[in-house]
Formats: C-alpha cells, structure tokens, sequence
C-alpha cells in the first residue's frame, strides 16, 4: 500500500457521503441524531441556568415563587435576573458570533439562500446564548435556537465533506428539521417547517433526507424519554357544524393578531436602536432592567412559558387575566429581543395564540352557549391561526398544533382558521415575521430556481443600463425600432426587471428603451454590451463541485492509471494525457500523480 493509498480512501469516503444519494441520506441520519444531541444539550442548558438563578426547574410552572434562601426580597429578585443574563449573553455574542442573536431562523433562512455555510461557532454560542436569556428571564422560545443550532451542526458536517452548495443546504433543512422534531416530539411538522420555511422548496430528494434527519431524532427521543405529547391537555371536540363558522372568524383575528405581532416587535427593535447609545455588549445587561420589572408585574412571563399556556388553554384564567397575559407576552417578548436578546418567536407566537384563542372561546360559551362548545377547542385553533398570520406557514402551523396535542379531530377547524388567518396576513402585510428581519437590513431572499444562476441575472436593469442621450429616444435605437404605418415603435423592460429575465429580449432587439419605476419617463437603454460589462463586474461563478471538466496530467510514468472517477480521451499531448472527470475528484487525480490537493 503506498503512502497515497489512504488518503484516497478517505476522499472516496467524502465522494460517497457528500456526492450519492445514500451517502446524502446517510449524512442526513447523522444531522438529525446531531439535531437530537443538541435539543437536549440545550434544554439541559436552559434548566440549569434557571435552576441556578429561581430554585425551579421552570419559574413559569411556580409563578411568583420566592428564593428559598432570601424569601424577604420577595419576587423582586426578578429584577436583577434579566440584567445578569444580559451581561452574559451580551459580550459573549457581540465577541464571538453576532448572528446568533435575535430568533435564528432568518439567519438560517439566509444562510441556505447563500449557499448554506454556516459557522460551527454558531451552535455554540447560540445554545450559551439562549440558555443564559431564557434562564434569566427572557420571554421567548427554544426553538428558533434549536433551528440554528441543527442548522449549524448539518451545515458543518457538509462542509467538512466538502458537499456541492445545492446540498449543503439540504443538510441545513435537515438540521432545522431535526431541531423541531426533537423539541416538540413532532416529526411530520419538522419536515414541513423545514420545506416550507427555511428551503422554501418542495422536491422528491429534499422531502426523503429531510423526513430521515427529522424521523431519527424522533425515535431517538422517543427511546430515551418515551413517547407522549409535547402539550398534556385535556380532549376537545367539535360538537356542531355551526362553530365553523367561529373557527373562521377566529382565523381573521389570528391573522391580524400574527401581523401585530410582527409590527410590535420590530417596532421595540426599531425603538431601542433609536434610544440606546452605549456599545452593543451592553445593551442586553441595561435593557433587562425593563425585562426585570415586567417579570415582577407578572411573573408568568418568565422563559419559554409552556405551563401558563396550557393553564390558559385548560380554562385556568379568567378571560380579563387571558387578555393581560397576551398583552404582557407582546410586550416581553418584544423587549426581549428588542434589547439584544436571544430567543425564538415560534413559543412566543404559539402563547399569545392560546390566550387569544382562550379568551375568544370563554366569550363565546358566554354568549352562545349551545353553540360554541368548550372554550379550549378555540385556544388550539388560535394557537395554529396566530402562527400563521405571523410566519404565513400555514401546512407548518396546522400539523404542529395536531402533533404536539394529539388532537387530530381538529385538524379541518384547524385548516380553516389557518387558511383564513394565512390569507389575512398576505393581504395586510408583505413579510412575514422571519423575512421582515431580512428585509430591513435590505436582504430579498433568492427564489430557489434562482439560486444556482449566476449572480449576474439576479442584477437589475437599472444597475446595468446606459443613460440616454438627449433629444429623441428613437435615434439610438437602430436595429430595434419598427414601423407600423405612420407609426415608429419599440418593445421596451422596466427598470426592475432581472438582467437574466431581459436576456432573451436583447437577442431579438440589440438595444432596448428602459423604462423608469413610476412609468413616466425613459430612464435609460440596455444593449448586450452593457449586460455583458454588468457580467464581467461580478466574479465569476466556481464550477459545480460535481459538474464535469477535462484535465491535461503530464503521465508520472508506463503503468500510471487515473482515478475510476476519469477517463483518458483522444489525442492528449505528447507524454502526457487528456481526461475527463469531475471537478470534485480534481485532488484525486493530483494525489494519483504524487502531488496534494492544494499543489500548484
């Protein structure tokens, strides 16, 4: 065996696991166990550091309990809480990975419309950073971190195979995928919220490696901590046709009540920016002052906030006291992140459902008793109509309120609120809760047909056009402009269009009249001079990882053979040979010839 003879072993391994379909499902298993080890790292995480700072394993189910060894203080220990979570959690994200604050999933999002790397710090960081604001108080969820923290970990894993960008990002849906799974026991809405959010694309491949990450650490879960659902609620059921008609009523107030909350919270962010003056890594530490105080007022805030949700949803609370915690939750959810927090909307969006919902049900029963039903029945559909008003994922929002209650009776009121709440959403707001991050920091995610396009095509017309000169448009467009009788004419693109969508057009027509945004003027031309010129100012594109190429090789010697990925074609050059082969066996083929991959 010669000294080349291992590694070449290992990049087979790498060409099997990062280029075949089984090695890809295989690679996704791999990202859905590391999925699971993460969700309970994490929680682990999230309990200790509230253990640590309440004496309870979660303060939410003991709201207003007191320190056992300073009961004198009362709750108002809860003021300081936040603050000494934020002095932690602040410097150690603004030092180390200033994208694992916020809520994760629009990082992740972004991360897979830009080819899918994300830094294995990310998941790291992230679960310090999460526990430490969840622990002290922060009122946001756990699974926006998960999300990020799978994604990280399926984002490494690929990377270190050395996997083609258009499964790289495969591996990162199965990294969210597998988070959601493992967090809510609920595979089918982990698949779906992977699709249907972070991929936003719906393929046979995507599907099956997704549902492999997503069902491991499902069955995982379940053989070390048993099955069961995520929500421990009492049955409910519809029990007469006429509540349909509130299930949909109840859909347009969740749609209005996700785009509030999407409004509200960046809003908080758009507020803090505006007041706070001192450097970022504090933010967090002086902003849990304001967090501190609402935990006092209302101590059922604190974290994540599942017991409180299903207390509410159990018919706990009075509808006056549902009202406040759904108002209370806004805010604190909102200020937590507004301040620099680290945390999930999806829990956050999930309470203030219940509470609405809860709320609208107990009115109801007031009032039409014999046609309302139970009250809680509405506290579930709201859950799944308030989600989809605000992250307008409405197959996401249906399955998961099913799964994690186990109430698949009302999975047809549940279509319906979230049909009408989804529609209520798109028709009030353009973004979503996870995009209008995006979108404030100028970012338009790539449509996935797009995403493998050159970067050029996804250029405007606008970047690339030449102003016209003055006068008459007409007499710079030979070869364009036509005649009709008395009537000169030419087809024209607007501004905003893609260079890619214009291309076919300036094959017919060498220059094209550009016409401005508001449709009043001619802003400009566009010749194929001006798209290529618009091509050749952006780098161009690497080769596909696993797209083909020729190779010239000078023959090390008589019995040299190529890799099995390359064959010797005609005519190579004297002494030497002409092959082709994959691009991703390029250090194959140098390693064959006594050289590394990285040699000139």
């Amino acid at each position: 065996m010669t000294a080349l003879e291992p590694a070449t072993e290992e990049r087979r391994g790498e060409r099997f696991l990062g280029r075949s379909v089984p090695g890809l499902a295989v690679a996704a298993v791999v990202v859905g166990l590391g999925a699971r080890l993460g969700a309970v790292v994490f929680r682990e995480a999230v309990v200790g550091v509230t253990r640590l700072l309440t004496g309870q394993e979660d303060y939410a189910a003991t709201p207003g309990a007191r320190l056992s060894w300073l009961p004198g203080v009362g709750t108002w220990f809860l003021v300081v809480l936040p603050v000494i979570g934020g002095l932690l959690y602040g410097p150690l994200v603004y030092r180390f990975a200033r994208e694992a604050r916020g809520h994760g999933v629009p990082e992740v999002m972004l991360a897979v419309a830009e080819g899918g790397r994300i830094r294995p710090r990310v998941a790291v960081v992230k679960i310090l950073a999460s526990a430490l604001t969840i622990g002290s108080g922060g009122s946001v969820g756990r699974e926006g971190p998960i999300v990020q923290i799978g994604s990280a970990i399926g984002s490494s894993l690929g990377q270190w195979m050395r996997m083609p960008t258009h499964r790289l990002r495969l591996l990162v849906a199965c990294g969210a995928g597998g988070g959601i799974s493992a967090t809510f026991n609920a595979p089918v809405a982990g698949v779906f919220f992977a699709l249907e959010i972070i991929l936003l694309d719906f393929t046979m491949l995507s599907f099956v490696v997704v549902v492999a990450a997503s069902a491991i650490a499902n069955v995982v879960a379940a053989l070390v901590e048993g099955a069961g659902t995520f929500l421990e609620l009492p049955p409910f059921a519809v029990g007469s046709l006429n509540q349909y008609w509130l299930f949909a009523l109840l859909g347009v107030g969740g749609g209005l009540l996700g785009v509030a909350f999407t409004r509200v919270l960046y809003g908080m962010e758009d507020l803090a920016d505006r007041v706070w003056r001192g450097p970022e890594w504090l933010r967090p530490g002086v902003g849990g002052i304001l967090v501190g105080l609402l935990l006092v007022a209302l101590p059922q805030l604190y974290g994540v906030g599942y017991p409180v949700l299903q207390t509410g949803v159990a018919g706990g609370y009075a509808v006056a006291f549902l009202l406040v915690l759904l108002v209370g939750k806004l805010v604190a959810t909102s200020l937590t992140l507004a301040i620099g927090g680290s945390g999930g909307i999806f829990a956050p969006s999930l309470f203030l459902g219940a509470m609405f919902g809860s709320a609208a049900g107990q009115g109801f029963v007031a009032v039409a008793p014999g046609l309302a039903g139970t009250a809680g029945v509405y506290g579930l559909v709201g859950m799944a109509a308030v989600l989809a008003g605000a992250t307008r994922a409405p197959i996401t929002a249906v399955v998961i309120i099913a799964e994690i209650t186990a109430e698949w009776a009302l999975t047809v009121p549940l279509m319906i609120a979230v049909v009408i709440a989804t529609a209520i959403s798109r028709l009030i707001s353009r973004e979503t809760i996870y995009t209008a991050k995006l979108s404030r920091r100028g970012i338009r995610l790539t449509p996935p047909a797009e995403r493998d396009l050159p970067t050029w095509t996804r250029r405007t017309v606008a970047e690339a056009m030449r102003a016209p000169a003055a006068g008459d448009p007409f007499a710079q467009l030979d070869g364009t402009a036509r005649d009709r009788g008395p009537v000169r004419w030419a087809p024209v693109v607007t501004a905003d269009r893609s260079l890619g969508a214009v291309t076919a057009d300036l094959a017919t027509s060498p220059v094209l009249p550009v016409l401005s945004a508001d449709g009043r003027r001619v802003a400009g031309l566009l010749a194929a001079v001006d798209v290529a010129a618009a091509a050749a100012s952006v780098d161009p594109p690497r080769p596909a990882d696993d797209g083909p190429c020729i190779a010239r090789v000078t023959r090390p010697g008589p019995d040299w053979t190529p890799p099995s990925a390359f064959r010797l074609l005609d005519g190579g050059p004297d002494g030497g040979a002409l092959l082709l082969g994959p691009v991703a066996g390029l250090d194959d083929l140098a390693a064959s010839l006594g050289a590394g991959p990285d040699a000139p």
